[in-house]
């Protein structure tokens, strides 16, 4: 019974790695190929209350406001320990703030801007391709265009220890937190 117990404890800890590779090569995909249209980008069809006010949602949320958090006194201490003096231009902690931060500048719209934070696009992927209307009906042919349905494994490449701030993260309670559902479908 030992045996077999070590060897699903050893299971378990190639699984993780193994499922993050996956996620980071399926991801890397729809980042590299599509391009950043920004918070602006999505708003024009996502603010109405009867398609359930996604934009607004995520205004009110911390997510938005990620980039201004980099200016406050924790962030600051934060960046200190590290040996980081403006964490506003740190790329180890821009990476995880701004939306898209390490793609090329040639992949970003010009509704396209840093200072919104953590954005549509850093959970749902680049929308230069399934921004439109026709497109995003259809929630299938959305993912075929680079839409990514989040899941834990999306949220936890910046909800995790690396994060000087982490206390711990529970996908389920987070995910009803920002949750952000189109009534019509």
């Amino acid at each position: 019974m030992k045996k077999r117990s070590n060897t699903i404890r050893s299971l378990r800890i190639l699984a993780i790695p193994a499922l993050t590779l996956v996620f980071t090569l399926t991801a890397g995909v729809a980042f590299e190929e599509y391009n950043f249209i920004g918070v602006d980008g999505c708003k024009l069809c996502h603010r109405s209350a009867a398609k359930g006010n996604q934009f607004g949602k995520w205004e009110e949320a911390r997510h938005s406001r990620a980039f201004e958090t980099l200016a406050g006194e924790q962030a600051k201490k934060y960046g200190q320990e590290r040996g980081i003096s403006d964490p506003q231009t740190s790329d180890e902690c821009l990476v995880c703030h701004v939306t898209g931060y390490e793609a090329a500048a040639e992949r970003k719209a010009r509704t396209y801007k840093a200072e919104d934070g953590v954005g549509c696009e850093s959970c749902h992927g680049p929308g230069s391709a399934y921004k439109s209307i026709t497109v995003m009906q259809d929630q299938g042919k959305s993912i075929e265009n680079g839409m990514i349905v989040p899941t834990e494994e999306t949220c936890v490449t910046c909800h995790n220890d690396r994060s000087p701030g982490f206390t711990g993260f529970n996908f389920e309670e987070m995910k009803a937190k920002i949750a952000h559902p189109n009534p019509q479908g």
